[in-house]
């Protein structure tokens, strides 16, 4: 048994405190704690401790709203304040920033909240146990059935309260479409016969097909005044206001004209190329997933402005297009853009970049290739997507010179 004092907080969501020069790991814990503990790795630079006691507690500590806080292993943070949550991630940026991107001094702004930190989530994916659906537990693979979370959208909640026995189903997903109360349901396995009576669309999905048994399968969301459709479980932001906030950052960091040319890389469903697109000549959309690539093409047909889609990886294709583009916005995936995907993005010669980030790891070390390349970073802006997890959204600034 160790005693340890805590002093900050780790990417991963863990309050860190040294003991002996070694940096020690501690889930459940807040910066400011006196706690007592166990090692239960040891890698010799760093150890994990599992936490028995918190000697000394935080102001910050409060009672977590969920009772099933700490056996769940959707929620990080429930037992800590909500603005200690909004500094934690700031300074988790700028650690990233600096120590992985090599960055002095990074111009990192403070976190923005967006409303209020619970039923916030649109979208929500569960395994079914039981016949009910269920979460992973923490640190497990074992499966919790679970009545409520108290991080989904009230219209989701809702829904997942009439869902009844689920039979031998074996994953789900709800989601809502904020804008305009869609309800969608899209299930793994056999469809329940009550399904019909849930008063939302209902699509099977079997490996990649999706069958629609109720509706359309899609519902309709509206950002920044561009209706998006998006079909079954395609990706879409889970966070309502937090999309709008993104589309307000990446417009300020790119400052687009009416002449320029627009890059919107891994485009999804066309969130950024057809808003901020509204204000450029044209738009080229790059997209890799079939189901986002079509919902893509679909939401392109109104939009005002020309947009060029073309199909595959970002790395792969925009060496074949023969173009040069004033601006770029890129939202990859959370291994980031990697040497390949920014020399290809570049090499279109933007003026400026919108670095649209889940991971502040990858962004970071995007963030140094960035620097070697040329391009300054003005601001990053984390944007609090996911409260009460450690989970982070940012927009970073690059530009040219």
């Amino acid at each position: 048994m160790i005693e340890l004092e805590l002093t900050g907080i780790a990417h991963g969501g863990e309050a860190v405190g040294r003991l002996e020069g070694k940096a020690c790991f501690v889930d459940g814990a807040l910066p400011g704690e006196q706690v007592r503990g166990v090692v239960t790795r040891d890698a010799g630079t760093w150890a994990r401790v599992e936490l028995h006691e918190v000697l000394t507690p935080s102001p910050q500590r409060v009672e977590p709203p969920c009772p099933l806080f700490g056996i769940c292993g959707g929620c990080q943070w429930q037992f800590a304040d909500y603005p200690a949550q909004l500094q934690w991630k700031r300074d988790i940026l700028a650690g990233q920033l600096t120590h992985l991107g090599r960055l002095e001094d990074p111009p990192v702004r403070e976190t923005l909240a967006l409303g209020e930190p619970f039923r916030y989530r649109n979208r929500a994916d569960f395994r079914v146990a039981l016949g009910r659906p269920a979460f992973f537990r923490r640190h497990s693979h074992v499966l919790q059935p679970i009545e409520d979370c108290l991080l989904l959208h009230p219209a989701v909640g809702a829904l997942l309260s009439r869902l009844g026995d689920l039979g031998e189903a074996r994953a789900l997903t709800l989601r809502v479409a904020s804008a305009t109360d869609d309800l969608l349901a899209v299930i793994e396995g056999p469809v329940p016969e009550q399904a019909t009576g849930w008063g939302c669309g209902v699509v099977s999905r079997h490996r990649h097909r999706l069958t629609p048994r109720v509706g359309s399968g899609a519902i309709v969301e509206t950002v920044a005044g561009v209706a998006f459709r998006i079909t079954g479980d395609a990706f879409f932001q889970n966070h309502a206001a937090g999309a709008e906030a993104l589309v307000g950052l990446v417009r300020e960091a790119l400052a687009p004209g009416p002449d320029d040319t627009l890059l919107d890389a891994y485009a999804g469903g066309g969130l950024f190329g057809l808003t901020v697109g509204r204000e450029v000549a044209r738009v080229i959309a790059v997209e890799s997933d079939r189901l986002s690539l079509a919902d893509l093409r679909h939401n392109c047909r109104r939009a005002p402005t020309p947009v060029r889609v073309a199909e595959g990886a970002v790395e792969d294709v925009l060496p074949q297009l023969d173009a040069r583009w004033d601006l770029a916005v890129v939202d990859p995936p959370r291994t980031g853009l990697g040497r390949d995907g920014i020399d290809a993005v570049l090499a279109g010669g933007p003026r400026a970049l919108a670095y649209v980030s889940c991971d502040p790891a990858s962004l970071a070390r995007d963030a140094r290739l960035l620097a070697d390349a040329g391009y300054h970073l003005d601001w990053a802006q984390p944007v609090d997507l996911f409260p009460q997890t450690f989970h982070l959204e940012t927009v970073a600034a690059f530009r040219a010179g």
